[in-house]
């Protein structure tokens, strides 16, 4: 589980997001980060054991740095005030299908799936939804799937308004073919990051999610 410290330092992060007070603060970032280190580790070797294409990761690797990139942003304060962890075959920086852990005071969620591909990857995976409609609908509307996420994130940031081209709105999948990324989502309180429950929680959100993120990376493997 996700230690009451771990949420105290990110609180405080937000509240003092300058490098002074994060130096003077840095082992307590450190331990933060080793805790959420420790949940991605079980993680990793249990549900590894499901899904091998992550049971080699390292968990180190699959946590993004804690400093932002402030260069084109007007918000110039130099942390993350969250810890962010992507468990994907390729590594987090590969353009990938995984599994997605994000952890914030009084915003946290999990799930995964592939955020904002380029377009030679999202045509894939449009073709591979056109071509495999009846599998696609399956997956997304199983009871595992539908019990944990209800359905996919499809808000107006992440859709078009009408059918890329060469796909008809009347296709049975119009309205996946319009999403620009295929990710889904579940929210976590602060109450319950920090109960013993919430490895076995993580664990039941990554499984149900298994069989979209196996679709979606074997769409991106198509030549």
């Amino acid at each position: 589980m996700i230690t009451r410290s771990t949420l105290q330092f990110l609180s405080a992060l937000k509240k003092n997001n300058q490098k002074d007070w994060f130096d003077k603060n840095r082992e307590s970032y450190i331990a933060a980060k080793e805790n959420a280190i420790r949940l991605i580790e079980y993680i990793i070797n249990v549900h590894g054991k499901k899904d091998p294409s992550i049971s080699e990761i390292t968990a180190k690797n699959c946590f993004f740095r804690i400093n932002r990139d402030v260069r084109f942003s007007k918000d110039k304060s130099p942390y993350k005030t969250n810890i962010g962890a992507y468990i994907n075959p390729g590594g987090k920086k590969k353009m990938t299908a995984g599994y997605y852990l994000h952890i914030e005071p009084g915003g946290s969620f999990a799930g995964g799936g592939l955020y904002m591909p380029p377009p030679d990857l999202l045509r894939k995976i449009r073709q591979e939804i056109d071509y495999n409609t009846d599998q696609w609908k399956k997956i997304i509307s199983s009871r595992s799937f539908k019990s944990v996420y209800g359905t996919l994130n499809m808000n107006k940031e992440i859709s078009l308004s009408r059918p890329p081209k060469g796909y008809e709105a009347t296709h049975p999948a119009a309205q996946f073919l319009m999403l620009k990324s295929y990710v889904a989502t579940i929210q976590f309180s602060d109450k319950e990051l920090l109960s013993a429950d919430l490895p076995k929680r993580l664990l039941s959100a990554f499984s149900a999610l298994q069989p979209m993120i196996h679709f979606l990376n074997e769409a991106l493997d198509s030549e």
